[in-house]
């Protein structure tokens, strides 16, 4: 099993329903990426993890998952839900770091840097559209492979990656799948850094349409999902009423 790297000392890791969280960010985020990527094939690899409440909920049930979690070396907030449970648990984050505005800010660092990447995951096609797409927007980002890839295959599908020699790796199996592969695996694809981007590839290829800024902002990228993709509603409705009513009992019982 890939070797994590525990929580910096002073990391401001805090909890929310048993599932660590880092209390930093962007550029603090950032700054713990590149000085692992800095270290290359030396580096102990740092898997990043952006959870969001779904993923809390399933670890609460599945044993295996919420060790991966709490293994991982950075875990940040990807839904508005995790950003709001903390605020309202009285430990606010500093901000709300999606996944795949997280994943352009990094491939700019190895743009800017001279590292590739590699995107892994996604419908067969998508990773390929969703590096050019990269590559047109960050110049200079160097593209070391891409690929649909299957968790059933990982052992070769680690070692395809470690033939390109890519730095930072990108995961869009969806969870708990790529963060499962990534805890198993991520040493043995000789990247320094590996982050599970779930959707992201569709996002940056242009298939699916993300919400408008403001709503972002506001946290409502969820509701614009879900309007425009209904089948979320039953696995929405399995994890986030049950979060909720946790999150408010806890909050119930520290008063």
């Amino acid at each position: 099993m890939t070797a994590i790297p525990q929580p910096e000392s002073g990391s401001g890791r805090i909890e929310i329903l048993g599932v660590p969280v880092d209390a930093v960010g962007r550029e603090e985020a950032l700054r713990r990426c590149e000085r692992v990527l800095a270290q290359g094939a030396a580096a102990q690899p740092l898997q990043i993890v952006t959870v969001n409440p779904e993923m809390v909920m399933r670890a609460r049930a599945d044993s295996e998952f919420r060790e991966v979690l709490l293994r991982a070396g950075l875990v940040l907030a990807d839904g508005a839900g995790i950003s709001w449970a903390a605020a309202w648990l009285g430990r606010p984050l500093p901000e709300r770091l999606p996944g795949v505005d997280l994943l352009f800010e990094l491939c700019s660092l190895c743009a800017r840097r001279g590292w590739s990447v590699y995107l892994l995951g996604a419908a067969p096609g998508v990773a390929q559209e969703a590096a050019q797409r990269l590559q047109t927007e960050i110049p200079g980002l160097l593209v070391a492979g891409f690929g649909s890839g299957s968790p059933e295959d990982a052992d070769e599908t680690a070692a395809e990656i470690r033939s390109r020699g890519a730095r930072l790796v990108a995961v869009a199996f969806g969870a708990p799948q790529q963060e499962l592969f990534l805890d198993r695996h991520l040493a043995a694809t000789g990247c320094a850094v590996g982050i599970g981007v779930g959707g992201s590839f569709d996002y940056i290829a242009g298939r699916v349409r993300r919400a408008p800024v403001a709503m972002r902002s506001h946290g409502l990228e969820w509701l614009f999902r879900l309007l425009r993709q209904p089948w979320r509603l039953p696995r929405m409705l399995r994890a986030a009423p049950f979060f909720l009513l946790v999150i408010l009992r806890r909050r119930l019982v520290a008063h």
